[in-house]
């Protein structure tokens, strides 16, 4: 066939998507892609297709024969331009599924700018399709109209973000891409420096302590939407590089922060899906989270909460006992309903508990007006009176037990199962259930190191009330740290910072970081601490994840141009790739993998 050159005669009078029953009898142009080919009784119809949507193309050899003989030879993804007259469709063949269902174009002509390979995918299926796959032709994947919807929200989310952080007064400072490593956290991804030979920058995990300087500096206040870098292992709402809304002030509280991102968060949700967020938004100490649902990011949509029966199991023979005396828990979850589980199910759920961690779950039910269950003969009536009244337990219901000598880790196992009964059992409600999650510890006990770690970051302020505890018991000491969850998904979080120099010090040495190391990894930071500090905090969003969140999709590379995946590789790009032996020398690298490396 015939290719020719896009001339200004071709070039579209109207998108794909825009025509309507008012444009009828309009001479137009229309560019496009080749979507859908269908040959009825002579006559051709496609549906050309643009960013915009669709519109049907029909070719009728009565009208323009020299068309028609050519449109034969059209398949699909074609690139066209197309020129004819819009009309209305005959009674009966409108089609109300399309914005452009109540007309069509009648060809005069056409031209073919760009023919097509066979596709892997038929990009209208492509849900049905390998991610890799998808991921390797990511051009034709972007084609669908559910990915054209999720780009245009991350868009619409993008310029809400930077318009409403300027009405708001603040500065967007971009900060390095290329910084010091300072391993917390995360590893850092590496570059070489070919200068300096032998050094090497990372690439930023978060502008953290840029943005504490910025703060130092007197910007007062900052964002900034960037690129941030992590080498860590990948999930469905991680990616090695993601971006990042990140936001700082000085002269603030918990109070300020919270009080600018609900307005933002509702503003947001509203322009990009029409929802309406009430505020203020729910919050919950993290002990009070851990307590009632078992995580520090809970979702709310789920109205079953765990219930302590620590008291119930303490004293005489039962299992539990001893442990409950040595200062265990005992934590409850009654699931409504939950009495026509099976006895598979019931065993299933156990064994879930037991891949968790835990020693076992035991479960209660009512059964002929008594209380049932393996550990129901180890407890006394008025033990069992008890259980009840706490657990609220009917004949209709299940109520699963489990116990651990750490309070923490008790909670969390029935957390989860609470997760994935109400997943599994159609439990979870609807809408957008917006939670604060406030008073994280300061620490958490690294078994392996046999040494405390920040629980968010080295940087975080303690509270008041706990800095006489930093060094006689750094458990105890909860910090400034706050989390904002959606529907059990944790969009971002942050914290008021240390803004004074010895209180950083103090931290470090609880932190067991010496000050020759702390000095190494962070000193032009705590040089800058002691040139007068305002007190200042901030937090910092996962831009990819609340797109996700508002678009409704399962996974962060549904709303990313382009992904990693799971392995952290690009499949349309190849990367990462090996590079050539002189490319490393000049940067003073010898690479000891295997020479045969897998595919």
């Amino acid at each position: 066939m015939k290719l020719e050159g896009y001339t200004q005669e071709w070039k579209r009078t109207m998108y794909c998507g825009e025509p309507r029953a008012e444009h009828a009898g309009k001479k137009v142009v229309l560019n496009g892609w080749l979507r859908a080919r269908r040959d009825h009784g002579g006559v051709i119809f496609i549906e050309l297709w643009d960013h915009t949507g669709v519109s049907q193309v029909v070719f009728n050899p009565e009208i323009i024969p020299e068309a028609y003989s050519r449109a034969k030879e059209l398949r699909g993804e074609y690139v066209l331009a197309v020129r004819g007259t819009l009309y209305m469709r005959p009674d009966g063949m409108e089609n109300p599924a399309l914005a452009t269902g109540a007309v069509e174009l009648m060809v005069e002509d056409f031209l073919l700018l760009s023919p097509s390979k066979l596709p892997p995918f038929d990009p209208n299926e492509a849900d049905n399709v390998n991610e890799d796959l998808r991921m390797k032709y990511r051009y034709i994947d972007l084609r669908r109209e559910g990915m054209q919807h999720n780009l245009r929200i991350r868009h619409k989310a993008v310029q809400y973000t930077r318009n409403y952080f300027d009405k708001n007064g603040f500065l967007d400072v971009e900060t390095p891409m290329m910084t010091k490593s300072t391993p917390e956290g995360a590893r850092d991804y590496l570059v070489p420096s070919r200068v300096n030979p032998g050094d090497f920058f990372a690439l930023p995990q978060s502008p953290q302590i840029f943005k504490q300087i910025l703060m130092i500096s007197g910007c007062d206040r900052y964002m900034q939407i960037t690129k941030c870098f992590r080498d860590e292992d990948l999930r469905a709402d991680r990616q090695p590089e993601f971006t990042q809304i990140d936001v700082e002030m000085s002269f603030i509280t918990e109070e300020d922060i919270i009080n600018l991102i609900e307005p933002f968060m509702a503003g947001l949700f509203k322009e990009t899906a029409g929802a309406d967020i009430p505020t203020p938004m729910t919050r919950l100490t993290w002990r009070e989270a851990m307590e009632r649902f078992g995580s520090d990011k809970p979702d709310m949509r789920i109205d079953m909460e765990i219930v302590d029966v620590t008291d119930v199991f303490a004293g005489g023979s039962n299992p539990f006992a001893s442990l409950v005396a040595n200062g265990g828990a005992v934590k409850g979850l009654l699931v409504p309903g939950g009495g026509s589980l099976s006895r598979k199910e019931v065993t299933d759920l156990e064994n879930r508990a037991k891949e968790l961690g835990s020693a076992g779950m035991a479960n209660f039910q009512i059964k002929d007006g008594a209380l049932k269950g393996p550990l129901a003969k180890f407890i006394s009536d008025e033990a069992q009176s008890r259980l009840v009244e706490i657990s609220c337990l009917t004949s209709n219901d299940i109520f699963f037990v489990m116990a651990d000598k750490s309070w923490v880790k008790a909670c969390g196992m029935l957390g989860q199962i609470r997760l994935e009964i109400a997943r599994d059992r159609g439990l979870v409600g609807g809408g957008w259930k917006f939670l604060w999650v406030t008073e994280f510890p300061l620490f958490e006990w690294d078994e392996a190191a046999r040494r405390w770690s920040p629980v968010h970051h080295p940087f975080t302020a303690p509270m008041s009330e706990d800095i006489q505890y930093l060094k006689s018991d750094p458990g105890l000491v909860r910090s400034r740290a706050y989390d904002l969850v959606l529907n059990g998904v944790e969009l971002g979080g942050g914290s008021i910072r240390i803004h004074n120099h010895e209180m950083q010090s103090f931290v470090f040495d609880a932190l067991d970081i010496s000050t020759e190391l702390a000095r190494e990894r962070f000193g032009f930071l705590l040089d800058a601490l002691s040139y007068g500090t305002p007190p200042h905090g901030g937090i910092a969003f996962g831009l990819d994840r609340v797109v996700m969140m508002i678009c409704g999709s399962k996974s962060i590379r549904e709303v990313i141009a382009f992904p990693k995946n799971q392995k952290a590789q690009c499949p349309l790009t190849g990367a990462p790739s090996g590079v050539d032996k002189p490319q490393l020398e000049q940067l003073y690298i010898m690479s000891t993998a295997p020479e045969e490396r897998e595919a």
